[in-house]
């Protein structure tokens, strides 16, 4: 008489994992979702487009700043429009060269998101950043920086992790997609469904970049203990804070986080090396 019942929560069990498999794409990349920039470029923005390894046309914007030879390459949140990242940006550093991509997938960028895709493309902006700035031919090549939201911070830790920017701030982040998916959906063999697992504990661990941290002590959407893990990973943390009150929205419209964001270049600037040449791993 227990078999029928017993089959019955089974196939349940496997309808319910099957979903999250093939949901965990518009989980993580609701690109359908993100609108389009509203509000006006900042005057002197340039538009851009690049070409991946793999064809795709991805778009994007800098914003030259007299004076400055540090360029911050910016990594937005999976519902964050880019176009608006950089005026969000650029209205609390005003001191540093400034740009900013679409995700692949994220219109007007082409393409399918994914973790492996958003870090080629993240290497590629990387290499061509300061060409897209006009700053190839300066005397002194510009230092870069990673600044990544959310699951941006996924993508600014790799670049970090591999020795391709001279310090990152990683702004409510996490040790890994794996781990928050795992915290969640206790009862799913995680390990064995997701595709994009952002470990940036792997990426950073070890590694003598300067990281600053930026966290939100009220987080539903990255737990605290999954930002601690990563902190506790890092060799070279230059700032460490958390925003009390603030959960994973409301910190960027508190006046603690642009103070906070301005420490945190002004650390990592100062603990880069004075040249631009990439940190180097170990």
């Amino acid at each position: 008489m227990m078999l029928p019942w017993l089959a019955l929560i089974l196939a349940l069990y496997l309808a319910i994992v099957g979903s999250l498999y093939l949901a965990q794409d518009g989980l993580l990349f609701p690109h359908g979702a993100t609108r389009r920039g509203m509000l006006p470029l900042p005057e002197g923005t340039v538009r851009h487009e690049l070409v991946t390894a793999d064809g795709h046309r991805l778009v994007g914007h800098s914003l030259r700043r007299n004076g400055s030879r540090d360029i911050a390459l910016l990594f937005t949140g999976n519902a964050w429009n880019a176009e608006d990242c950089l005026i969000f940006t650029t209205e609390r550093l005003p001191d540093v060269h400034l740009l900013a991509f679409h995700y692949r997938g994220y219109a007007p960028s082409e393409g399918t998101p994914s973790e492996a895709g958003l870090v080629a493309d993240a290497l590629l902006l990387r290499a061509q950043a300061a060409r897209l700035l006009g700053l190839e031919a300066t005397a002194e090549p510009p230092r870069m920086f990673a600044i990544g939201y959310s699951i941006g911070s996924g993508v600014a830790a790799q670049l970090a992790g591999q020795g391709q920017v001279d310090g990152a701030i990683l702004v409510t982040p996490f040790d890994s997609i794996e781990a928050i998916a795992r915290q969640r959906y206790f009862f799913a063999p995680v390990g064995l469904l997701l595709r994009h697992p952002f470990r940036s504990d792997l990426a950073l661990a070890g590694r003598h970049v300067p990281v600053a941290v930026i966290a939100a002590g009220r987080d539903h959407i990255v737990p605290p203990a999954r930002t601690a893990a990563l902190v506790a990973q890092l060799a070279r943390p230059v700032l460490v804070a958390t925003v009390p009150q603030a959960d994973h929205v409301s910190l960027y419209d508190l006046p603690e986080f642009d103070q906070l964001l301005d420490r945190a270049l002004r650390a990592v600037q100062a603990a880069a090396p004075p040249a631009a040449a990439p940190v180097k791993g170990r």
